[in-house]
């Protein structure tokens, strides 16, 4: 049991903290930041997993990127790629709906390319849901190269 961040050895007491707190593995010092950061920008716990999973992955993704406009859960900028987490999946009204298509709409004016992923995907899904995410970072490379 290491810190994802910065690989030192956890003791059971901060591997279970961690857990329970955020779902991943982080030394105190790591967990302590990734709570400031969930306080300061309401960031959903599911964001910190994929943001860890994708870099397990091998992907170099910010979490809580600001853009201009809004802070995004998850930025990936090579392929200008931004992920939201939907924490409230289940109770869309037509005002969020339409909320959500004027995001999509400025980052697509800006270059940018917005999913929204379900938090419970996430949750119960993570290696899945980074593999499609790497499929469309490669569907998204592949049509930069081509402009």
């Amino acid at each position: 049991m290491t810190c994802l961040e910065c690989n030192k050895e956890l003791s059971y007491l901060d591997h279970r903290n961690a857990m329970d707190s955020l779902g991943v593995e982080l030394c105190s010092k790591h967990q302590g930041r990734m709570e400031r950061l969930v306080e300061k920008n309401d960031t959903p716990m599911e964001a910190i997993q994929l943001y860890y999973g994708l870099k397990e992955a091998g992907v170099n993704a910010m979490l809580e990127w600001w853009d201009g406009k809004k802070s995004v859960d998850i930025a990936i900028s090579r392929v200008k790629l931004n992920i939201e987490i939907d924490t409230e999946y289940h109770m869309l009204t037509h005002e969020q709906a339409i909320s959500d298509l004027e995001e999509a709409m400025h980052s697509f004016k800006n270059g940018f390319t917005t999913i929204r992923i379900p938090h419970i995907l996430i949750r119960h899904y993570l290696k899945e849901t980074v593999n499609n995410i790497i499929g469309i970072m490669e569907g998204l490379r592949a049509n930069i190269k081509a402009i």
